[in-house]
């Protein structure tokens, strides 16, 4: 199992000199430092955070074509999102894959609209033909028995049929890990977490070679040092404003923040097979019903409201708990409550602003989702806007423009590049440990990694056991990502090395000293450093619980 902690990357960023530094570490800016090292470029990614810390982590973990797009016309979006959706599912098979999705189809007395039902059908003929049937399945007209079959609780009375189509689903914050994993092991890259950009470094001629950085992780010393690079990438999401401002006395707006939020409940509150679109009533949008993959647990989402709070860590809040329950609670008989709410997230949507800096739309959803590039007057390449699924057609937009600066610089080879820990035959991967269900559970999330996820058990068999009752994830998971994925935090690791925390945050808050226990050796904490990591862990849970309005962890037996 090759080491890779944060320590030697930093040390490395400080030593070094680069042909790019990216600023962010998200799925974009990963994918971006992916994208320049696999075309031979010295590479450097500094993020202020973990990487996904931000809206790449807190997605609603589909890789789609967006079929609501359609109804907006933006047709060339679609088709980008299905080829780019396809590439995922080849070159990552082990953290993408296929997942049916459900159109529940209501009405009166047996009968549903027909433009209803029209309106659908043509929908879902045009998501085939623009590259949903890539994935090897038509849409097909679904029975009400069948409907009832993947989402029992749907209302029975109103419920006449539905219509099944295919897309597929992610784990957004491995995969950015994934990416930048990729880009060191393979090409080289140095990827520095926890090491804020504070500044924009200029040659005499006022064009950009470099940033100041300030390393920022729990026992850093704060001083800052310099990186030196011919071209600095600003691929900071929805702090692409804040960072043009240390680069630019007056930026104009790129950005307008959208906050889309999701909560989980268990799935015997609320069981479903298949991911369902769910009509919102009055709001002339819809949002997901979801099951996790390997929990017992379902996830809703999510919201579109404009935000203009603090950037850093938006809260959910519970008139956005509210909203999606009471979608839910319209089309089923769960009558679920804020006390069925087992979890919560909220992200931002780094959505362009309509021309001139201004948004003048109510809704954010009727925003563009598409992505945008641009050079500054001194260099700086800034990419904005876009959507996870087209993160590597954004990054290799990035990196094109990059070249222009560049002379000499090869094409784009991340069409076909698979990513580490991809097989070859995902099905030949499950056999990596004795149980079954355990290697199953590693497959999914490490692909060929899987075995050394196990090994990293061999001095103590009960890493192999769950260390949080209910969920998965077992203590080799916390070693190996302490020793192999640049986990710094217990957050990093409960949050986005695993999932646990979107899944029952009030498990993981009990959990917590638990976790911290089996990575304090690895990680180099002494008792007063573990203990300070599950009390601002638990402080982020009742903070977040308490600001949603519903059951927090102080309240568990």
């Amino acid at each position: 199992m090759a080491q890779l902690v944060r320590g030697d990357q930093l040390s490395a960023l400080r030593s070094g000199t680069f042909d790019v530094v990216v600023v962010g570490g998200g799925m974009t800016g990963a994918g971006t430092a992916l994208d320049a090292a696999s075309r031979g470029l010295r590479v450097a990614l500094v993020e202020k955070g973990d990487l996904a810390v931000g809206t790449s982590s807190k997605s609603s973990k589909m890789a789609h074509g967006g079929l609501r797009y359609l109804q907006q016309r933006e047709l060339r979006l679609v088709y980008e999102n299905l080829h780019e959706r396809q590439r995922l599912l080849e070159n990552a098979p082990h953290l993408v894959r296929p997942l049916p999705f459900l159109v529940p189809l209501f009405g009166r007395d047996g009968v549903v609209s027909k433009a209803v039902a029209r309106s659908y059908r043509t929908a879902l003929w045009l998501y085939d033909a623009t590259g949903g049937v890539r994935i090897g399945r038509r849409h097909r007209r679904l029975t009400k028995q069948e409907v009832l079959e993947d989402f029992p609780s749907l209302d029975v009375e109103r419920l006449v049929a539905g219509f099944r189509y295919w897309d597929a689903r992610g784990d957004d914050a491995r995969l950015t890990l994934c990416l930048a994993r990729t880009a060191i092991e393979r090409f080289g890259a140095v990827v520095a977490t926890y090491a804020r950009a504070t500044g924009v470094r200029h040659d005499p001629a006022g064009h950009a070679n470099g940033i100041t950085v300030t390393a920022v992780a729990p026992g850093d010393e704060p001083s800052a040092f310099e990186v030196s690079a011919r071209v600095v990438v600003n691929a900071t999401g929805v702090w692409a404003d804040e960072f043009t401002s240390l680069d630019e006395r007056r930026p104009a707006r790129t950005i307008t923040p959208a906050k889309g939020v999701h909560v989980s409940v268990h799935s015997s509150r609320l069981a479903c097979r298949s991911a369902a679109v769910v009509p919102v009533p009055k709001d002339r949008r819809s949002i997901f019903v979801v099951p996790w993959e390997d929990a017992p647990y379902t996830y809703i989402g999510t919201t579109d409201t404009a935000y203009d709070g603090p950037l850093d860590d938006p809260l959910c809040e519970q008139a956005d708990v509210d909203y999606l329950l009471a979608a839910v609670n319209s089309v089923t008989s769960a009558a679920l409550t804020r006390d069925d709410v087992t979890a919560v997230w909220a992200g931002l949507r780094p959505l362009l602003a309509d021309a001139g800096g201004e948004h003048h739309s109510e809704r954010t959803a009727d925003l563009s989702r598409r992505h945008k590039v641009r050079t500054a007057d001194d260099g700086v390449v800034h990419v904005t806007g876009g959507k996870w699924t087209t993160y590597r057609l954004m990054a290799e937009h990035t990196v094109d423009e990059v070249a222009r600066q560049l002379p000499g610089t090869s094409r784009c080879v991340t069409k076909s590049l698979r990513l580490l820990g991809a097989p070859e035959d995902p099905d030949a991967v499950s056999a990596v440990g004795a149980d079954p269900t355990l290697a199953a559970h590693l497959a999914d999330r490490y692909g060929t990694e899987a075995a050394s996820v196990i090994r990293a058990a061999s001095d103590d068999a009960t890493l192999l056991e769950p260390f949080l009752e209910g969920l998965p994830y077992v203590g080799a998971e916390l070693v190996f990502a302490a020793r192999s994925e640049l986990a710094v935090t217990l957050s990093d690791l409960l949050c986005r090395r695993t999932r646990a925390h979107l899944m029952d945050a009030r498990a993981t808050f009990s959990g917590a000293d638990r976790a911290a226990t089996i990575v304090a050796g690895e990680l180099g904490w002494d008792g007063a450093r573990a203990d300070a990591e599950v009390d601002t862990y638990r402080e982020r849970c009742r903070l977040e619980l308490d600001a949603a309005g519903v059951r927090g962890p102080t309240q568990v037996a």
